[in-house]
């Protein structure tokens, strides 16, 4: 097996030769040969997941398994394997099952690496399937696990790396964006530490322990990557971009060297949130040539595409918000509803689609109906704080534009409560934004700059283009009524020079051939898109 392409290739031709026997490796030909066969087994299994013969790798690694109970770093090998094929099939049921089989067979042979591998692996999955009740036990045992052993320090640190991955992601998923820092500074103080290790070129004295979750430079990207997503939830997007920045200039050396498809997962996931934060900031333009790069990402993998569909339909969706195309908005969302079954995200979709039928004004049939869905009140859909206070806020909008402004009052006040608890900094300026234009409704000036000015200092600090353009309107007009002319003058401005940067933004990416990608709601991403004619230039659009 020196020459591995040889091998797979003299596979190929003997299973023409002989079809329907793929247990000839394992079972009749070299027995005496115990890790030939078993590796045989391992890639043959490859190789018939390549072919798309999903069906034939299955019985292939069972019998691997079954027979392989004498030989550990095999049989941990083949288990790992099956409950990773079942993963991407989404069996994760089939899969759980077996990373429990993985993590009890290496705790009788004596390996507690390989057990908290297993049991990690398994809190993944588990995490996936939202099994939160199942999640926090096993995530304690394997805290306990990593504490208590002692061996490789760059295993050691790996362990505890996923198992701070884990935590942090779960706290992000729950949209508790402040309780996450104990854990994600832990988490980046592991991969410092990780970092100044050399590699220890002794193995392990037990077979079963000589596996790696990732390498360092792997696990280097997905702290850079977690972080980045703990910063766009915070609103932190100055430091969302210059980690960003890190992990996309440390992947693009990466795959110069190394084709794993992990790496191409992380690309996308970090443009994804990236693309979030250009939006935020008034850079749609390069939104929009960020949204054509996953696109082409996707075009060449099918299983990428197919794992993130719904998110760039998504985005897809906010970035025609931002340049007020709303058919375009209500189709991509839509569509991204069609393609999803993950909780969270179609929760935010559906808050998205709310404002977008609130901005509609004539929507009220199909908006009564997603707030239904979505009621912060009781029974809201997920366990995200985050997404509870957004809904809190989709509904206050809503009451606001209905002149209901005791009752937008009541929403809004819920979501401030909820956001200044987990420092979520852009729900709270948006509440403060818009209780700041009720009061100035209301004709309570005093009040109403009491939410406008800290809520365009808090915008300025993330930096929120869109609420800044708004506050600096509330400003110039509170300020104009309370006979503040030079201070109305400064504001005036202020909102004159926002208005600029993003009326120019607008018209540029309106102008990209990429803007066609609005009407790609059906199929693999297009491959080439057409110049768009005729940008709608007019500001009010962008108000």
């Amino acid at each position: 097996f020196e020459n591995r392409r040889q091998t797979i290739a003299g596979e190929r031709s003997f299973r023409k030769k002989n079809p329907g026997r793929p247990e000839w490796l394992i079972s009749q030909q070299i027995p005496q040969f115990e890790d030939v066969k078993f590796e045989a087994a391992s890639l043959l299994s490859e190789l018939y997941c390549q072919e798309n013969s999903v069906d034939a790798a299955k019985p292939l690694l069972r019998k691997a398994i079954q027979i392989s109970q004498q030989t550990p770093y095999w049989h941990c090998r083949l288990l790992f394997q099956l409950a990773q094929l079942h993963t991407l099939e989404k069996d994760l049921v089939s899969a759980c099952d077996l990373l429990g089989v993985g993590a009890e067979y290496a705790r009788v042979v004596g390996s507690e690496y390989t057990r908290a591998l297993f049991l990690l692996s398994k809190g993944m999955l588990l995490l996936m399937e939202r099994k939160l009740q199942e999640v926090h036990p096993l995530l304690t045992l394997c805290g306990q696990i990593v504490e208590t052993w002692q061996g490789n320090p760059i295993q050691k640190e790996s362990l505890r790396v996923f198992f701070l991955v884990l935590q942090v992601t779960h706290y992000l998923d729950a949209g508790q964006v402040k309780s996450v820092k104990p854990c994600l500074k832990q988490l980046q103080q592991c991969i410092q530490t990780i970092s100044t290790l050399h590699d220890d070129e002794i193995l392990p004295s037990n077979p079963a322990d000589l596996f790696h979750w990732l390498p360092k430079e792997h696990m280097c990207v997905l702290v850079y990557l977690v972080t980045v997503m703990h910063s766009m939830q915070a609103g932190y997007l100055e430091k969302a971009q210059k980690y960003t920045d890190k992990a996309l200039m440390q992947l693009e050396k990466l795959k110069m060297l190394d084709c794993s498809p992990i790496l191409s997962s992380f690309q996308v996931i970090l443009l994804e949130h990236i693309i979030m934060c250009r939006l935020v900031t008034g850079h749609k333009a390069t939104a929009l040539q960020e949204i054509s790069q996953v696109c082409q990402l996707c075009q060449q993998s099918p299983r990428l595409f197919s794992n993130h569909a719904a998110q760039l339909h998504t985005l897809l969706g906010l970035y025609c918000v931002s340049v007020n195309c709303m058919d375009n908005a209500e189709a991509q969302f839509t569509t991204a509803l069609r393609l999803t079954n993950h909780q969270e995200l179609w929760a935010f979709i559906v808050t998205n689609l709310a404002s977008v039928y609130i901005r509609e004004g004539n929507r009220h049939q199909e908006l009564y109906s997603l707030l239904e869905r979505i009621n912060p009140d009781h029974s809201f859909p997920v366990s995200s704080h985050c997404l509870r206070a957004a809904a809190f806020y989709v509904r206050g909008l809503f009451s606001f534009f209905q002149g209901r402004y005791n009752e937008a009052k009541r929403f809004l006040r819920e979501t401030l409560k909820m956001s200044n608890a987990e420092d979520l900094n852009r729900l709270t300026a948006c509440s403060l934004v818009l209780l700041g234009h009720i009061f100035y409704v209301l004709g309570n000036h005093r009040e109403s700059n009491n939410m406008v000015v800290p809520a365009m200092q808090l915008a300025s600090k993330i930096p929120d283009m869109s609420v800044q353009l708004w506050s600096s309107a509330l400003l110039r007009d509170l300020n104009k009524a309370c006979g503040n002319a030079m201070d109305a003058h400064e504001a005036a401005q202020m909102h004159q020079n926002f208005s600029q940067q993003l009326l120019q933004d607008h018209i540029e990416a309106c102008s990209l051939p990429e803007h066609n990608l609005i009407t790609w709601t059906d199929g693999p991403p297009p491959v080439q898109f057409q110049a768009q004619n005729g940008p709608n230039t007019s500001l009010a659009s962008l108000l």
